[in-house]
């Protein structure tokens, strides 16, 4: 087990060398900087300047050690527009990215997987038919359109009609409030839940009916075991192996930034952040949310190897 953590922590440190090449090939050799920097009423005098000052004058092996040296230090650069460092915009956007990321992730799992479970287990039935149309208007409609529905019917319409349970936007820390951390949270939770359930109960369902199929479900069966204890003990967690691995890379990927939510809600997240930056041309602070967002999906898939072996017994780490 531990060869095997060493080996996938030192392939997760070689994909980040590689997108810290690329990140720094896309930002300062393909792009320009120092004009970012300087802004629109810059000179040729004061672009030179600040070419010196950032270090931009050097060789692109010099510039690229120098900012690999920064990256092992922690620190991603300082923002062109505010001028405070990344680090800084990063940490204020990671609480509210989180808590969604993390809430849509366990509310998404408990709709997503037993509904696939109850389609597997009565296929071409009419929980089965259900399940398909479930996960068919799922996939087909995009983020934004269930936001703004749920926005509609669970915000508007109620407080028009005296029911301001939902808030329409922003974000409340945990520490502060928990209640109203939650509160501000259910609808972009269900907007990304709904739309990400769908994948998952067709996964499960496809699974779970390829793991059913299996010799040694047929061998439990047989042994008089209860049908419940032959799905759930036995079936689910090899089924789920996929369903993991596909989790790893939905957390990795939503804790590098949520735009489409984030900016129908109000959260000042990562990929609120990032899409600010965007706007901006400030490209210190969208090179930081790349780099976040790949260290997250290495970490996750990390993870996702570890659990391997604690949801399938025909798994070895080695």
């Amino acid at each position: 087990m531990l060869r095997f953590l060493v080996r996938r922590v030192a392939f997760g440190a070689l994909v980040m060398l590689i997108v810290s090449l690329v990140v720094f090939i896309l930002f300062y050799v393909a792009s320009d900087p120092a004009s970012s920097f300087c802004g629109r009423t810059c000179t040729p005098e004061r672009k030179t300047q600040i070419k010196i000052v950032l270090g931009l004058n050097r060789s692109y092996p010099r510039q690229y050690l120098s900012f690999l040296n920064h990256l092992l230090h922690g620190d991603l650069g300082t923002s062109f527009v505010n001028r405070i460092s990344v680090n800084s915009v990063i940490k204020s956007g990671l609480p509210a990215t989180a808590s969604l990321a993390l809430g849509a992730a366990v509310l998404w799992l408990l709709m997503g997987i037993p509904i696939g479970i109850t389609a597997a287990t009565k296929p071409r039935s009419v929980r089965d038919r259900l399940a398909t149309l479930f996960a068919l208007v799922g996939v087909s409609l995009p983020s934004f359109v269930v936001g703004l529905m749920l926005l509609n019917l669970l915000f508007f319409q109620l407080t028009t009609h005296g029911h301001p349970w939902f808030p329409p936007s922003g974000y409340v820390g945990i520490t502060d409030n928990p209640l109203q951390w939650a509160r501000h949270l259910l609808l972009p939770w269900f907007t990304l839940a709904f739309i990400t359930a769908a994948a998952y109960a067709r996964l499960t369902r496809g699974s779970m009916l390829e793991v059913l199929g299996e010799d040694y479900i047929r061998t439990a069966r047989a042994k008089g075991l209860r049908e419940r204890t032959v799905i759930y003990k036995h079936g689910l967690r090899s089924a789920l192996t996929p369903v993991i691995t596909l989790l790893g890379i939905d957390i990795g990927t939503l804790l590098g930034g949520t735009v489409v939510t984030e900016q129908l809600f109000g959260l000042q997240g990562i990929g609120q952040s990032a899409l600010n930056a965007v706007h901006n041309n400030d490209l210190p602070v969208v090179l930081g949310t790349v780099l976040v967002a790949a260290f997250f999906i290495v970490l996750a898939n990390i993870v996702v190897d570890l659990l391997y072996a604690v949801l399938d017994a025909r798994v070895r780490l080695s």
